[in-house]
């Protein structure tokens, strides 16, 4: 691959840098070889994207095989939203939300036992978990009004070691429950953890829970029947990879004590300028096109997310749903077979320099780097640190190094054939938050119309739910046979309940149940080693 001398990449850089003062961000795709011509040839395409993004917001039924609306974009501005109801209730959710964590602080809503909450537990998955994980994390300060933790899987050992380090502090925590449909399983799952947590120490848990969720769903009944202290709204027009700036991520980041109306601010913004129709004045158009140059439009690169800050090392995880499960569809528009996506990871600097850059400069080149640079070293409203004010060498300080290793490790990749996007902000507030959240829900959105795919469905993720409940149906038949005295293989076991193409599966649960000695199944190995063929039967 041809690479830019160090003069000819000065030029680049400022040919191509873009910056934006308003939002506090500057965007740097001089280290990608696109040629001269590329971005006036994708004009067309983006002119259409525009248009399509502009039908979105104004309601367009962005969903057709749900007929439903896609509107993430009037969380951060209402006025924008197609019809007065939808305003109102954007606006009311806000307003109710403030009101709440306002008597939450007040201590007018108090714990069971009466005593103000210090403790908050978020139980989610998915876009209900990774955005409220993300923000909680970047923009935790000594300040915090209450200590957040998360049940974001149906782990038990992950759960226990949540509630291990809630402890004592349990009749003091606040449960907030999150599922749109309230029968999301793993999100069920927590909920009935966190309610026996609850009873064991002898509190009523509905005196410490909240529902996000959608109206009439199962959850929000069972909230209103068990008396819950508050139940928030989730919208069947916006998807949980686009939620954070809904009651989703806004009532967590609100009750840890975070400027929420900043985060708004900075997507509002955001929104505005990447509404602009000018490819060189629009971030997020310029990095859809950055990603359909470096992927031929088929995503046939992966994106490194490399922030240079601690506080956004959850960002790859969050980026990696919005991206993937947007981007990842098997079928275009017109039905045609495309298999397209782009696969995200990262991790942060400069760990990322002793973890896994020798393979990105000299491996396998099937992915492009997208750096994000801080620029002010201490954390957000702070004026100074302990740590920035130690000169660890003569006039050099801790931020110099990390700011040298992010330098070093952008040429370092240059240089060996490898392309880079470096996104830089002024400093991780609440305000820039809101700004990367927007930029890359705006970058998806005109990508994915670039290459003509519907961005706001997900049919793998259901397929994968459809099939994780035939498991436990399935599981639920072998223990009833093993009750009945039998014993056998899994393989005999499937037949003899009539499912003799699923053994394998058969051989997994009873594994799985067999690890586990409450479950009173026992295994016993042959003697020739064939794990297959063990023999399962029911504890006497």
């Amino acid at each position: 691959m041809n690479t830019y001398s160090p003069e000819q990449l000065w030029t680049r850089y400022k040919t191509h840098l873009m910056s934006f003062p308003r939002i506090g961000l500057s965007l740097d795709v001089s280290r990608m070889n696109f040629s001269d011509d590329f971005i006036a040839s994708m004009k067309p395409r983006m002119k259409a994207a525009f248009q399509a993004m502009a039908d979105l917001e104004a309601g367009a039924i962005a969903n057709p095989d749900e007929h439903r609306m896609v509107g993430h974009y009037w969380l951060r501005n209402p006025q924008r939203a197609p019809t007065p109801e939808l305003t109102n209730t954007i606006e009311s959710t806000l307003e109710s939300i403030k009101a709440f964590v306002k008597k939450v602080r007040k201590g007018e809503i108090r714990a069971g036992n009466g005593k103000k909450f210090t403790h908050a537990l978020i139980i989610g998955i998915g876009g209900s978990a990774l955005g409220p994980q993300f923000v909680a994390d970047a923009l935790t300060s000594p300040k915090d009004r209450l200590t957040m933790h998360f049940f974001d899987n149906t782990d038990p050992d992950g759960m226990d070691r949540q509630l291990d380090r809630i402890g004592r502090d349990l009749p003091r925590t606040l449960t907030v429950v999150i599922s749109k449909s309230g029968g999301t399983k793993e999100t069920r799952n927590g909920m009935l953890v966190a309610a026996q947590a609850y009873a064991a120490k002898g509190l009523d848990f509905g005196r410490h829970a909240v529902a996000i969720t959608g109206a009439g769903s199962e959850l929000d009944r069972y909230a209103a029947e068990h008396g819950w202290l508050e139940r928030f709204p989730m919208w069947d027009w916006v998807g949980g990879r686009t939620s954070e700036l809904s009651a989703v991520g806004l009532l967590p980041a609100a009750l840890q004590g975070i400027n929420i109306d900043a985060i708004l601010k900075g997507a509002k913004d955001t929104d505005n300028i990447t509404r602009r129709p000018d490819i060189r004045e629009n971030p997020a158009a310029m990095l859809a096109l950055m990603w359909y140059y470096i992927g031929g439009g088929r995503g046939r690169k992966d994106m490194v997310v490399l922030p240079y800050k601690d506080r956004l090392l959850l960002l790859s995880k969050y980026l990696q749903q919005l991206v993937m499960e947007s981007l990842g569809k098997q079928l275009d528009r017109a039905g045609q077979l495309v298999n397209q996506g782009i696969a995200v990871y990262g991790n942060k600097g400069s760990t990322d320099q002793h973890a896994y850059v020798q393979q990105l400069r000299e491996g396998v080149n099937n992915f492009f780097v997208t750096f994000i640079e801080v620029l002010k070293a201490p954390a957000m409203g702070e004026q100074t640190s302990s740590a920035e004010s130690l000169e660890v060498e003569p006039g050099i300080h801790c931020s110099d190094f990390l700011s040298g290793f992010f330098q070093g490790t952008r040429s370092a990749l240059y240089e060996n054939g490898r392309e880079s996007i470096t996104l830089t902000i002024d400093e991780a507030t609440p305000r820039a938050i809101g700004v990367l959240i927007a930029l890359f829900e705006r970058a998806v959105g005109l990508y994915a119309e670039l290459i003509n795919i519907n961005a706001y469905h997900q049919p793998g993720v259901e397929a994968g739910k459809k099939a994780a409940t035939e498991v436990v149906v399935l599981q639920a038949k072998v223990v009833a046979h093993l009750q009945s005295g039998a014993r056998g293989n899994a393989e005999a076991i499937a037949a003899a309940i009539g499912q003799p193409a699923n053994a394998e599966t058969v051989f997994h649960i009873l594994r799985h149940l067999a690890a586990n000695p409450d479950r009173g199944i026992t295994i016993t190995e042959p003697a020739s080693g064939e794990l297959a063929q063990s023999v399962f039967a029911l504890t006497k």
